[in-house]
């Protein structure tokens, strides 16, 4: 039982596991959705890392960018879709598991 528990975590989503992708996944969660000034401050990325990391959420469907105006001031919404918090659940039982607590 405990080598399959430990073994839940060779399956953990590689997308969502990446360090900063999942802060990024973890903060979205949080909310139901966040301005890139808002996620790059809580994140410390750079703006290009952060675009990066936000490109490849939205490639896998985890997220949603939508871009637009705030008056003439242009402005990033990001927001996890059905799907990235599906995925984002099931990532955090994997780990659960994969650390021997019971999934909630």
């Amino acid at each position: 039982m405990a080598g399959d528990d430990l073994r839940a975590i060779t399956e953990v989503d590689r997308v969502i596991h990446e360090p900063a992708r999942l802060l990024i996944v973890a903060l979205l969660s949080e909310v139901r959705s966040a301005d890139f000034l808002f996620l790059q401050s809580e994140t410390r990325l750079t703006k290009g890392n952060l675009s990066s990391h936000l490109s490849r959420l939205e490639q896998a469907g985890y997220l949603q960018i939508d871009k637009g105006f705030r008056g003439k001031v242009p402005q990033t919404v990001c927001s996890l879709t059905s799907e990235g918090r599906a995925a984002f659940r099931l990532y955090r039982a994997q780990m659960r598991r994969a650390v021997g607590r019971s999934a909630r």
